[in-house]
């Protein structure tokens, strides 16, 4: 099913190009529009494995969009984030929540044919709660067990109370896969052709160029608008600009702003932005000179992020002081961190650091993953220099950030766009704080202590007070720092209709023609 080594003109053919490498994100100044029946999106990140449950790529939150077109999550999410039935048509707690049961569709049938069947639901969430099957979410999916399966209907018994379960079942790593399927050809088989019950199935693949998809007719939800769809791999933002004024791609999204500005107003291009769920953040890590707190709240209170946002994203952007963006549960709008170089420099000042005399430290950043990333963090660091601060900017792919975040080896100061999008405050501020979690940079026994009885708080306003007192603490010790929330940026040809997520995805299932 898909083809890891074609020539350079197969490739070509199938992305509807001419004249050069789809991996350069060109197209000759005579390309063609799309094939009728055919969507092109020009898109900013390369799928580096096609299992959307284990390992470093499955919490990547722009993977998403390429895996919600060809698996199925348990639970779907409309584009406000409100939850509705997915593979599974109902799911709740008994009374004690002490249980939990599980409804599956009838009628869902895999890419090859076969039906989805509660066996296949058990087996998935039972690898994922393995701890040797590379799930990072596993100390989510492994609170529930002992499943038994009646008709349609699954039950499990709850062995640790995790109040975000059903929203976990929306998010990442999510996805049933076939049972039957994936044990008959192994992890490399299934990387080789894996068959999901998601909208489309894979066609053709080539690494590091693009990803073709075709229709599966056996869908069980609405038909989706377009029979063929390709994923062009365009990781430079510049590249995808000129894919849209060639012609080449029919939607980009995480353009530089002022080029969205000018897209979205020529002959037969479109544009719209929208709050995401994602927010821009600077990870700090647990080690020197990061262990001085003056030196944590200096870096906070020295940066003006309403200039970054006016200046560099041309207003297309919401400052924030917390891990909680505007509409997540735990949003807290009276907690407040100040630009303010002056508190800064006397920060700086307390432990023997002045402008003469910087404290230094390496931050990382990604190059075009995110309108205007490196050169935000260029302004960062250059706002950093007028206090005392003196840092090294290292660029790094983003999936290196992750390799690195799980062996806890990040730099003192790293960039990253997280993704929330159950909006929920443990997955932000919980996953991004807590030690024990492999999303973590700041391992700190404060934030243990703290955030750790959180996890299992029955009592839901108890647990939302919980994590706004988490923040507030967090950032009057300046162990985080937070940026702003992403606006994002969607250009498209005229004549096509782009239903915006507030989860940041372009979900070719939903782009229909006007």
């Amino acid at each position: 099913m898909v083809s890891s080594v074609l020539s350079r003109r197969h490739v070509l053919q199938l992305a509807g190009a001419a004249a050069l490498p789809l991996s350069s994100g060109l197209l000759s100044g005579g390309a063609q529009a799309a094939a009728p029946g055919t969507l092109t999106i020009a898109y900013n990140v390369n799928l580096p494995s096609f299992d959307p449950t284990v390992g470093l790529s499955a919490v990547n939150p722009t993977i998403q969009s390429i895996y919600q077109s060809v698996f199925d999550p348990y639970v779907g999410q409309a584009p406000d984030l409100s939850f509705k039935p997915g593979l599974l048509t109902k799911w709740g707690w008994n009374a004690d929540r002490t249980k939990i049961t599980l409804e599956l569709r009838k009628g869902a049938t895999w890419h090859d044919g076969s039906p989805v069947t509660p066996e296949d639901v058990v087996w998935s969430l039972q690898r994922a709660a393995d701890t040797k099957s590379g799930n990072p979410i596993q100390f989510v999916w492994s609170k529930v067990g002992n499943y038994k399966i009646d008709g349609n209907t699954i039950t499990g018994d709850v062995k640790e109370f995790e109040p975000t379960l059903f929203k976990w079942m929306a998010f990442l790593t999510a996805y049933v896969l076939p049972k039957a399927y994936y044990e008959k050809v192994g992890a490399d088989g299934f990387e080789k052709a894996p068959i999901g019950s998601g909208p489309y199935k894979v066609d053709a693949f080539e690494r590091n160029a693009f990803l073709r998809l075709k229709a599966h007719p056996g869908y069980w939800g609405p038909k989706p608008a377009f029979e063929t769809v390709v994923f062009k791999f365009v990781t430079d933002p510049t590249s995808r600009v000129a894919e849209m004024e060639s012609g080449g791609s029919d939607v980009t999204f995480e353009i530089p702003y002022e080029e969205f500005d000018r897209l979205k107003n020529k002959p037969g291009l479109a544009g719209q932005t929208k709050p995401v769920s994602d927010i821009a953040m600077i990870f700090i890590t647990d080690i020197d000179p990061m262990l001085d707190r003056n030196v944590r709240l200096a870096a906070n209170h020295a940066i003006d992020k309403k200039a970054i946002v006016d200046r560099l994203l041309k207003g297309y952007g919401v400052p924030i002081a917390t891990l909680e963006a505007p509409g997540y549960a735990a949003f807290d709008p009276s907690i407040k961190v100040a630009y303010d170089p002056e508190l800064a420099k006397s920060l700086l000042a307390k432990s023997g650091f002045s402008p003469e005399k910087p404290v230094k430290f390496t931050i990382q950043t990604t190059r075009g993953f995110k309108p205007k990333d490196y050169e935000m963090i260029q302004a960062i660091v250059g706002m950093w220099r007028k206090v005392g601060i003196e840092a090294n900017i290292e660029v790094y792919e983003i999936a290196q950030h992750f390799e690195l975040r799980a062996r806890h080896a990040l730099a003192p100061a790293a960039f990253y766009n997280w993704g929330n999008a159950i909006g929920d405050p443990s997955t932000s501020t919980g996953f991004a704080m807590f030690g024990p979690s492999p999303h973590c940079a700041w391992k700190g026994k404060d934030l243990v202590e703290r955030i750790g009885p959180l996890w299992g708080e029955k009592d839901e306003a108890k647990r939302i007070a919980g994590y706004k007192a988490v923040d507030k603490y967090i950032a009057e010790e300046g162990e985080v720092i937070p940026l702003f929330q992403y606006v994002q940026p969607i250009i498209h040809k005229k004549g096509l209709k782009v239903v915006a997520q507030a989860n940041g995805m372009i979900l070719p299932q939903l782009i229909t023609q006007a």
